[in-house]
């Protein structure tokens, strides 16, 4: 069990760093400092209190990144609650499926998403609360419930509660022990399922506190959250982490496009980003390489002294271009193309590549920048994870990834089944991915076991690593690698942005893509050989974390 009490953390923070600013809307221009954070708490545990929460009930939060979407979180588990936070991206369908098996009592989303959804379709739910912003209106309730009046007094009701103004010393938050489920986390993942991750405040905990012990962040320091925070990896460390640091999250609040990340960093200036692949092979795709594949600058980079000038003025854009203040780079959620990774080390860009699964909070191991050992994903985290390999040689046979410690979540909300199915009679949580470990515990990620093919003798083929490849050829943006009658065929999306800039039409691409694949195959094992490039004509559907649902395009 973690020392730290997660709720504890977050009373101690918001008395500690009472003055200073904690939450920020980018769009909105709207911050809140720890002090504003820990009224609006009050005023949302006055409402549920009305609303006769009891410990342990199950409320639902769907909508875009913004300040009463983190408020709501912090104000439920501090209440005793169990958050449910659901992508806003869901389909209505998928959102009232998870809000009746969530055994949900109360919903917070904006006006749009609640008209979007059958109110027919979720007889659990009491009352409906707004998230546009702080007023709370009330959306919905269901007869004899009185909560759109509470709603309406909620700040007579602070008055009477606290006479003299809310202070430090009014924060008194229920008890809730770190074994105790305060998180229900829902995912949509490449194979189709979504089950419910019963997360503990211990399993948070654990993440939040190594965070401290690594020191990502220090009191006052900024940074832009951009990822999903229904999400496990961006809500564990843009927003749960950040709160507990005395750190300053700005919320994006909008798609991270190059451009408006771009925007956000130069005005910002960030200590710390939290990005996801995609991300940053937009970046290098868009800005970098077609500067480094001029003729002129593939020469120079063959003259030592020239190549490390070449490499050095890069680096400075491209940091200069995320802000210029921060000290590291966490990449996580998806494989990173293994090219972008090796140009990034080769030029001393500051990232590290980390790695986990919500099923873990979801930190399972990490590296500093300065530690970090291309093709890994960091170490196993110290005194918090443990980790093997189901394999006669963990140190150089391939096999799925098992891991047990902190983090690791309690199971799937009412589904024992698969439950049962996630851990190993001894209790060692498969995680589904392939790989190996060196001596010093680092993880080294081979693929998905559900999405490993087999070649004509048996061999192991990975198709992440041959669309990793692909993905770098002239004018594919992304690409998917599927069996077709015993061989291995290649879906690829265009980058037609690219090819409208170069003035090439689109009836060459099959000639384009037909060149692409020789290529590719000549980089390949023979087994590994690909027989066709299909052209793919829309980008490819995706969870959370961008990365392709595989399941939707086997067949």
């Amino acid at each position: 069990m973690i020392d730290k009490n997660l709720i504890e953390l977050y009373a101690d923070s918001f008395k500690n760093n009472w003055d200073l600013k904690g939450l920020s809307d980018y769009s909105e221009k709207k911050t809140l400092y720890y002090k504003d954070i820990a009224r609006e708490i009050a005023r949302i545990h006055i409402l549920l209190d009305d609303a006769k929460i009891k410990k342990g009930d199950k409320i639902a939060l769907i909508g875009k990144n913004n300040i009463p979407w983190c408020v709501t979180y912090l104000a439920v588990i501090t209440y005793g609650g169990v958050i449910v936070p659901i992508l806003q991206d869901f389909h209505a369908d998928s959102v009232q499926h998870i809000i009746n098996h969530s055994e949900s009592v109360l919903l917070f989303t904006s006006t749009q998403i609640w008209d979007s959804l059958d109110e027919d379709h979720l007889p659990r739910i009491r009352g409906v609360f707004s998230i546009n912003d702080f007023k709370l209106s009330c959306l919905h309730e269901q007869k004899g419930e009185k909560l759109s009046l509470t709603v309406d007094n909620l700040d007579e009701k602070m008055d009477n509660k606290y006479p003299d103004g809310y202070k430090q010393s009014d924060i008194n938050y229920t008890k809730v022990d770190n074994s105790e489920l305060v998180l229900i986390n829902y995912t949509s993942g490449t194979t189709g399922f979504s089950k419910g991750v019963m997360l503990t405040a211990n399993n948070l905990a654990g993440n939040v506190t190594h965070a401290h012990h690594l020191k990502l962040l220090f009191k006052g320091q900024n940074i832009v959250s951009f990822l999903p925070l229904a999400h496990a990896y961006g809500c564990a460390f843009e927003f749960l982490y950040s709160l507990t640091e005395g750190s300053h999250t700005t919320l994006l609040g909008k798609a991270p496009s190059p451009k408006i990340l771009a925007e956000a960093f130069a005005e910002i200036k960030p200590h710390l980003i939290i990005s996801v692949p995609l991300v940053i092979e937009k970046i290098y795709k868009k800005s970098i390489l077609p500067k480094i594949e001029k003729p002129a600058i593939k020469m120079a980079l063959k003259i030592p002294i020239v190549k490390d000038q070449i490499y050095a003025k890069i680096r400075k854009g491209l940091m200069e271009g995320l802000g210029g203040n921060f000290h590291e780079v966490i990449i996580g959620g998806a494989a990173l193309n293994k090219d972008v990774e090796a140009f990034l080390y080769k030029i001393k860009f500051p990232f590290t590549v980390g790695y986990g699964m919500t099923e873990c909070a979801p930190l399972i191991s990490y590296a500093h920048n300065y530690d970090f050992i291309p093709t890994s994903c960091g170490k196993i985290l110290d005194n918090i994870m443990e980790v093997k390999i189901d394999s006669d040689d963990p140190y150089n046979i391939v096999g799925e990834i098992q891991v047990r410690g902190e983090n690791v979540m309690k199971g799937y909300y009412k589904n024992e089944e698969a439950t049962q199915a996630a851990f190993t009679s001894d209790g060692w949580l498969k995680t589904g991915d392939l790989g190996t470990i060196d001596k010093d515990n680092r993880i080294y990620i081979r693929g998905r076991s559900k999405t490993m093919l087999l070649g004509p003798n048996g061999q192991n083929i990975f198709p992440e690593e041959i669309e990793a490849r692909l993905n770098n050829m002239p004018f594919v943006l992304e690409s998917l690698v599927v069996e077709r009658n015993g061989k291995l065929v290649a879906l690829a999306h265009p980058d037609y942005e690219t090819m409208d800039a170069a003035q090439i039409d689109q009836e060459m691409l099959p000639a384009i893509m037909e060149e692409n694949r020789q290529n590719l195959n000549k980089q390949l094992a023979s087994y590994e050989n690909i027989t066709a490039i299909q052209i793919y004509p829309s980008e490819f559907e995706k969870t959370p974390k961008k990365s392709i649902k595989r399941y939707l395009y086997d067949n």
